[in-house]
């Protein structure tokens, strides 16, 4: 089993991320090593959007940025909360080659994260072949952690 005080909390700015986070707010201060590295990943560019005069770089700073936003607000709940600001960790990265879920699902393996926490989101059949449920993703391959889904 995955070391259970450690929380992969992610992030994506939907309301239902935003009660996630109000969610692991209550709960993570009652324990007592928490650790909590707060995660927003973001799909790839489209495809277009080169085509488009579009640049890696600016794209990736541009989802960083708002990737920052959303961590600044999450640390600021968490903090308030009584999360201990050096307990904390943040993390962007763009899902290069895989869907969101495989990226989250990896971080939870590598990281020995014990619990998983993510908003549930209504996504289209369309989004969920392209980017995955991570909703379902985690129902389905949690076996050695806990996944909390947020709705």
């Amino acid at each position: 089993m995955s070391n259970w005080e450690k929380i992969l909390l992610a992030v994506d700015g939907s309301e239902t991320s935003a009660r996630a986070v109000l969610y692991v707010s209550k709960i993570a201060p009652l324990i007592e090593n928490v650790e909590i590295c707060i995660i927003n990943v973001y799909p790839q560019p489209p495809p277009d959007y080169y085509t488009q005069g579009g640049r890696l770089n600016k794209y990736i700073a541009m989802r960083e940025s708002r990737a920052t936003e959303m961590f600044n607000e999450a640390t600021q709940i968490l903090v308030q909360a009584g999360v201990l600001k050096d307990r904390l960790s943040q993390k962007a990265i763009m899902a290069e080659g895989r869907t969101i879920s495989e990226v989250v699902l990896d971080m939870q393996s590598e990281g020995d994260y014990g619990t998983v926490v993510a908003g549930k989101r209504g996504v289209s059949k369309a989004e969920e072949f392209l980017f995955g449920s991570i909703s379902n993703a985690l129902a389905r391959h949690s076996k050695n952690f806990t996944s909390w889904i947020v709705g």
